[in-house]
């Protein structure tokens, strides 16, 4: 950022990608600058086409302010830094916030535009989250996590069953591929700001399965809630989508969370293999948690279940 020296910049905390953030004051006025060397298309362009179909649909996401793409950065809205995730570690009564956020999750999920002109007057069009997406992300546990984790003999064993039981269970999927998914939607990615919710992080967004976010909200990985609140809030969900078949979203929905926490082992493992970014590592244990809590209670993971009480005895406890 050295063309920005002069100017009052702090570099603030990161995420998983590839981008870094900076927050820019002028005055009493902020705003953030979202830096991209990497897949400069999916954190830049990208990020702002989504951010402008939020917002067109009256959901908070960041406006752009000024873009700079030959130069690897825009500047963006700053929502500031009161995420729902440091706000429920505070409070007791967490079931209030939560009948919020499923509220933005409805509203999200009845965006009906696929596609909006982006900053280079281009039109981008939401892909589709097909099984083949779905599966290939599932794989990088074997890519990443096993490879680690596992000998060479054994490896190729377990990997081979694991690839024929995942596109199996993505197969018994039993809804439609015809909501707007914001897939990383989690309190982490949910800011308060004056009362309303404002939504980030929405650069990987899909048409994808209805019941795929609301996964990623009760089984979130970075945020440990108990059984009775996963619970409170599935059930609140459903009474807002009283239209939902109810077994058919159970079944896609408890798929959905055991396939998203499996990509997830497999992605903090990458990052802390490939990237150096070793302190994700530390929610492995739970996503393991998540992945128990799933599997042991329903039948379609049966032959998931034997796989891992044979590889991996001490995580599947």
């Amino acid at each position: 950022m050295n063309n920005f020296h002069k100017q009052n910049i702090t570099k603030i905390k990161g995420d998983a990608s590839f981008r870094e953030f900076y927050r820019k004051k002028n005055h009493k006025f902020t705003s953030i600058i979202v830096k991209a060397n990497k897949e400069k298309e999916k954190n830049l362009l990208i990020y702002d086409s989504i951010n402008r179909i939020l917002n067109k649909n009256k959901i908070f996401a960041p406006k752009l302010y000024i873009e700079k793409y030959n130069k690897n950065y825009i500047e963006i809205q700053d929502f500031g830094d009161k995420t729902f995730y440091r706000l429920l570690k505070k409070k007791n009564n967490k079931f209030i916030y939560f009948k919020k956020i499923i509220e933005i999750l409805n509203q999200i999920q009845s965006i009906k535009d696929r596609k909006i002109k982006n900053f280079k007057n281009k039109n981008y069009t939401l892909p589709k989250y097909d099984k083949k997406v779905l599966i290939k992300e599932a794989n990088l546990f074997c890519n990443w996590y096993t490879k680690k984790k596992l000998l060479r003999k054994d490896k190729i064993i377990f990997n081979r069953e694991f690839k024929k039981i995942i596109k199996k269970l993505s197969l018994s999927l039993q809804l439609k591929n015809n909501v707007f998914v914001h897939r990383d939607f989690h309190v982490s990615n949910l800011m308060l700001i004056q009362k309303k919710i404002g939504v980030l992080d929405s650069q990987d967004a899909l048409i994808g399965n209805k019941a795929y976010d609301l996964a990623s909200l009760v089984d979130d990985v970075r945020f440990k809630t108990s059984y009775p609140l996963k619970k409170k809030i599935y059930n609140y969900y459903l009474k807002t989508n009283k239209r939902i078949n109810q077994s058919k979203f159970k079944n896609d929905f408890e798929i959905l969370s055991v396939l998203r926490n499996l990509k997830i082992i497999g992605i903090f493992t990458r990052l802390a293999i490939r990237d150096n970014k070793k302190n994700y590592q530390r929610l492995i244990p739970h996503a393991w948690e998540l992945i128990n809590l799933r599997v042991k209670h329903n039948k379609i993971f049966k032959d998931l279940l034997v796989l891992f009480e044979k590889f991996f005895k001490k995580q599947i406890v």
